[in-house]
């Protein structure tokens, strides 16, 4: 039996936004009824967070879908290229619901705040290639950006930066051609939130030149001048902060069961709020880090003795303060290497500062060709006027 991609997406997409709904209500327990508690109580290893983990691993496992994809990779095995689908009279169901159980696994982990074990689960799918996953705009979407977000989190700026501008300027191009879709309102909202996340990582992490001009000119008409105020550190941009990435997390879950003794309290917000100090916390440990990159990129080298006397602070200082900008700047990726996401790097000999210059390369096209359209429709228009 053949079905469709969509259908297969939808099933574990419903699946477990099924499981997030009801972890969200079972943690509203102020104003539950008698009836509800008792059989909330009644039914209390309902949506285990184990059992959802667990089938959708034994689908993974079960579909050979891993397997699978390492022979892709070697040219036994033909997946990617017929879109899952077997010709030759076998099924797609089980191979299919495996792929996508893996990017459903990334969001549940996502949701419980595990960002190491979500990207894990994904790593079997190459998402710097088109894949299946690319084949359903729904799962497109929704394994951007829990990738993002996971890799947002795990201060992997670079990736996330590099991914969110990718699929946003997908869904710039063929957002036209999803308005009939029953999804389109909520492509629509990812891709607002998106954007807001990729604020949050240009503003920790100034990455421009991997941006793309389209997406660069949408993301500065929407948060132009709120990045801005962001990279200033104080109350007003750690509000900022706050209120972007609030907007745009996941609805972070508490996957344990309530306590039925009084008092009862609604606990439903409490891994957001985890996860928002967390996220807050980072962003304070960056904000020494905005003055130095600032005199950064003023000079080529500085003794540390002169730019200690800038900062107003002494030299043991000033050494901590470089310490930490290389620590912040460098994350590990998935195969554990140490990957840097510094747009200006240095390094120290003899108490002198020297800045290692990584000027981007300028493309001029893009910029020419926009001018060129708006041109030729300014002469369009001018040709359709008639003069008396």
């Amino acid at each position: 039996m053949q079905l469709p991609n969509q259908w297969l997406w939808d099933m574990v997409d419903e699946f477990v936004y099924q499981f997030q709904s009801f972890c969200q209500y079972r943690a509203k327990m102020k104003n539950k009824t008698e009836q509800e508690i008792a059989l909330l109580r009644q039914f209390d290893p309902a949506w285990n967070v184990y059992g959802v983990l667990n089938f959708l691993q034994a689908l993974v496992e079960k579909s050979s879908i891993i397997q699978i994809l390492e022979q892709e990779k070697e040219g036994i095995e033909q997946f990617t290229a017929t879109d899952g689908y077997d010709y030759s009279g076998g099924s797609n169901v089980l191979k299919v619901l495996g792929y996508f159980s893996m990017v459903g696994l990334l969001r549940v982990h996502c949701l419980l705040g595990d960002y190491h074990t979500g990207l894990k689960c994904l790593l079997p799918i190459d998402i710097s290639q088109q894949g299946v996953y690319t084949s359903v705009i729904g799962s497109h979407i929704a394994t951007i950006y829990h990738y993002g977000f996971a890799n947002l989190m795990l201060r992997r700026y670079v990736d996330a930066i590099r991914e969110f501008n990718k699929i946003l300027l997908y869904i710039y191009k063929t957002k036209q051609y999803h308005q009939k879709s029953p999804q389109y309102e909520q492509i629509l909202k990812k891709n607002e939130q998106m954007y807001a996340l990729l604020a949050i990582c240009l503003s920790l992490c100034p990455q421009v030149k991997l941006v793309d001009e389209t997406v660069n000119a949408q993301l500065r008409e929407k948060y132009g001048e709120k990045m801005a105020r962001m990279q200033r550190y104080d109350d007003e941009a750690f509000s900022l902060y706050d209120e972007l990435f609030s907007y745009a997390c996941p609805k972070f879950i508490t996957p344990s069961a309530p306590s039925f003794e009084e008092p009862l309290v609604n606990y439903n917000q409490d891994a957001y709020r985890l996860q928002l100090k967390l996220f807050l916390y980072e962003v304070k440990q960056q904000q020494l880090l905005s003055g130095v990159r600032t005199f950064l990129k003023v000079y080529s080298t500085i003794s540390l003795g002169k730019l200690a006397n800038y900062m107003e602070v002494d030299e043991p200082t000033l050494r901590t303060i470089l310490m930490t900008y290389k620590h912040k700047t460098h994350a590990v990726d998935s195969e554990g290497k140490i990957i840097s996401n510094a747009d200006v790097d240095f390094y120290i000999d003899e108490d002198m500062i020297h800045v290692v210059d990584t000027k981007p390369v300028k493309r001029y096209g893009d910029y020419f060709l926009r001018q060129i359209v708006k041109f030729e429709g300014v002469i369009n228009d001018m040709d359709r006027i008639k003069l008396e």
